[in-house]
This record gives C-alpha cells, sequence and structure tokens, in this order.
C-alpha cells in the first residue's frame, strides 16, 4: 500500500511486482479496489507475472478529494493517470484495464499520451454521446438527493432497479465514497463524456471492449460504438455470469499479446 499525490489529492495504491509487463488497473464511478472486488471485477486477480499497479481514483476508497465537480471529470482523472504511470513506469508503456469511468479515464489518458500505453482492455463502457445527457441528469439529481435527503432514497431506488443478468448474484454494495465528496462526484460525472469520435478513430493501439447486456447505464451501443470505432478493437458481449467469470483470462490474454 502507498499514497500519491496529485494536485488536490492523495492516491491510495497498491502494487504487486512479479515481475514481467506493467500493468495499470482502475475501477468505476462511486467503487474502489475494494469494492470491485466484491463485486467480482478485480480482473486484476487472475494475473500473473506482471507489474500491477491498483489505485483508487480521487475522492474514491481511501483516496481524499475536494468538493469540486471539475476534479471528478474524465480528463482530470486521466491526468491523474498519468502522473501515476510517470511515477511508477516512467519511460514505459502500460496495458490498462477498467470498468465504465475507469474505461473513459483510460481512453482520455490513452488519447493525451498515446505512447504511454500498450494496449487496453476496456469493460462496460458507460453511456456516451447522444445517450450521455440523460445520464448527467440523473446524475445532477442524485447529488441534489444526497445533499437534501442523504443516501438513503438513492439506495432504495439502486436496489428497485433490474439488475444485468451478467451481475447476477453479486452481493449489495453501498458507494465507496464519503457522503461530503458524493454529491461532486456525481456532478464531475455528469460534466463528463468519452472522446469525441473523431480522436479515438486516431488511436491505434489493441483493444478488447467487454460489455454486458441490460444495463442502460453501461449500455452495448457504446461498446459497440467503440469497437467500429477504434482501429484495433474486438468486443466480446456477457449475457450470463459464467461469461464475465471469464474476463479475467481475457485481460490475461490481452497483456501477454500487448506485452
Amino acid at each position: 500500500m502507498g499514497t500519491f499525490a496529485v494536485p488536490g489529492a492523495h492516491l491510495r495504491l497498491e502494487y504487486s511486482d512479479e515481475g514481467g509487463h506493467p500493468v495499470v488497473q482502475l475501477h468505476g464511478l462511486t467503487s474502489s479496489r475494494e469494492r470491485d472486488r466484491v463485486l467480482d471485477l478485480d480482473l486484476g486477480r487472475g494475473l500473473s507475472g506482471t507489474r500491477l499497479l491498483r489505485y483508487d481514483a480521487r475522492g474514491h476508497g481511501h483516496s481524499t478529494g475536494r468538493p469540486v465537480a471539475a476534479d471528478y471529470r474524465w480528463p482530470a482523472l486521466a491526468q491523474d493517470l498519468l502522473a501515476l504511470l510517470d511515477a511508477w513506469f516512467p519511460g514505459e508503456r502500460v496495458h490498462g484495464v477498467g470498468p465504465s469511468m475507469g474505461c473513459a479515464t483510460l481512453l482520455h489518458a490513452a488519447l493525451q499520451e498515446p505512447g504511454r500505453f500498450s494496449g487496453l482492455t476496456l469493460m462496460v463502457p458507460p453511456t456516451a454521446w447522444e445517450t450521455r445527457a440523460a445520464k448527467a441528469h440523473e446524475y445532477e439529481r442524485a447529488a441534489d438527493l444526497v445533499e437534501t435527503r442523504g443516501i438513503g432514497p438513492l439506495l432504495r431506488a439502486q436496489t428497485m432497479a433490474p439488475a444485468p443478468p451478467a451481475t447476477a448474484g453479486s452481493p449489495d454494495t453501498v458507494p465507496d465514497v464519503t457522503m461530503d465528496l458524493l454529491p461532486w462526484v456525481f456532478r464531475g460525472a455528469a460534466l463528463s463524456d468519452l472522446p469525441e469520435r473523431d480522436e479515438l478513430r486516431s488511436l491505434d493501439l489493441p483493444t478488447t471492449v467487454l460489455a454486458w447486456t441490460d444495463d442502460p447505464a453501461h449500455p452495448v451501443s457504446t461498446a459497440e460504438a467503440l469497437v467500429d470505432l477504434l482501429p484495433r478493437a474486438a468486443l466480446q458481449v456477457a449475457s450470463t455470469r459464467a461469461e464475465v467469470d471469464r474476463w479475467p483470462g481475457r485481460l490475461m490474454d490481452d497483456v501477454h499479446r500487448t506485452g
């Protein structure tokens, strides 16, 4: 375990050094390293023979943050990621993996410094472009709800929402963000979107996109669009928990291929 300072925050991280290719693993919105393990989204658990860096994004998990919405915009999170890579893997090309917000952070970072990455494994891409406006409105409402009524109503609404079939059996969890920062994390997400389509067409990296069905927050349409846009991308779509359980093996294959 360790801590890394970025403007306005200290990021908590862990590093597993088994030699081999460097890998950085991110998590999704309101999640963390610990919560992703509980949700079985920790694809790095299947890796061996790599140098794996995992960290909590600012304001999430054990990392600190500020009540500033702009701090949690995806391009700002990409700057945090690039600073971490400069410190931990200077001059090396790194394989990146992460779901949702982590997927978006990786895409923004790879466009800012494409030479920093050897390949990407992008999990459950979030709403983007035409589907983003409605989701951004939901995040704004969630931020206001948490500020005025606490987290209880938000958790009840999440419990009532149908879960994707591929997540069947996952335990109920709560956001791994402190209540004073959660509204600002939501507002930062509301201000965010994936990079423009024309920018993504220039990202010539071997990429696997892993999606699952029946999840309005992570629609298959975004995953399909990314595969159409990215020059060297392949898509896998899961509709069962058994298919998601094979994702760590896919990450291992991706790392070995690109490393």
